[in-house]
């Protein structure tokens, strides 16, 4: 009697948590000796197809069939020219980022992305640029980027915050440089002097202040007297006129 209206509740179930609560009333009955062990163990392969089937018939809300995520699929990432890319890496690396002893610890790529990690650092504190905005300034992969936050953060010389939202887009993650001496070695490194645009001039104010000081003082200077000189007959500086 109990195995018939358990099988009849089996098939009549909706949800995995209704199949849930039958496993345990089955199994509960087994041990007060409601079911045989041929019934138990019936019961129980009804309960692991009907499992298998409802499973099946569920389908993600608003995920298309064959897609793990809402998201639209990231697009390969490639540099307009390759030769122009590994150049930029190359002197990202060779511009000292980071003491040597700790830079004998990465790769080319590597420090060309901590070079734009440190400059941000510099400039604003912190480092919330993407991945791929960093594999871009950086003239490398992705995967490269992921591997020098990964392994410096490894070694104790930044930290990373992750920036998760539910539902939503996750935001870049926060980068911060913690090491002291890799801190000290991103304060002595001079600042990026940006470079000049096309059509404008630059001077600094004062450069204009002394140029404007030395046009008032040679305006307001005052001319030495003139005379006229007795053997040429004109006129000279700091002589008195013969009489």
């Amino acid at each position: 009697m109990f195995a018939t209206q358990v099988a009849a509740a089996i098939d009549a179930a909706r949800t995995l948590t209704r199949l849930d609560h039958l496993s345990k009333d089955i199994w509960a009955a087994f041990g007060a000796g409601s079911v045989t062990d041929d019934e138990a163990g019936r019961l129980a392969e009804l309960l692991h197809d009907r499992r298998r089937a409802m499973r099946g018939e569920i389908v993600p809300v608003g995920i298309p069939a064959g897609r793990p995520s809402l998201f639209p699929p990231r697009r390969l990432q490639r540099p307009p020219d390759r030769s122009v890319a590994m150049t930029r890496r190359r002197q990202l690396a060779a511009s000292g980022p980071m003491p040597p002893a700790l830079a004998a610890r990465f790769t080319v790529a590597e420090l060309a992305v901590l070079r734009i990690v440190s400059d941000e650092v510099r400039e604003r504190g912190r480092c919330d640029r993407t991945i791929a905005e960093l594999a871009a300034r950086a003239g490398c992969g992705r995967w490269s980027v992921q591997q020098a936050v990964r392994q410096a953060a490894k070694l104790g010389l930044l930290t990373v915050e992750e920036r998760r939202r539910q539902g939503q887009k996750n935001l870049p993650n926060m980068v911060r440089v913690v090491s002291r001496e890799w801190l000290g070695w991103i304060a002595r490194r001079p600042r990026r002097v940006a470079e000049p645009a096309i059509g404008f001039e630059f001077s600094s104010p004062t450069d204009r202040q002394i140029k404007k000081a030395a046009d008032a003082k040679s305006w307001f200077r005052p001319r030495e007297p003139l005379t006229r000189s007795w053997r040429s007959g004109g006129l000279r500086g700091g002589q008195e006129v013969g009489g």
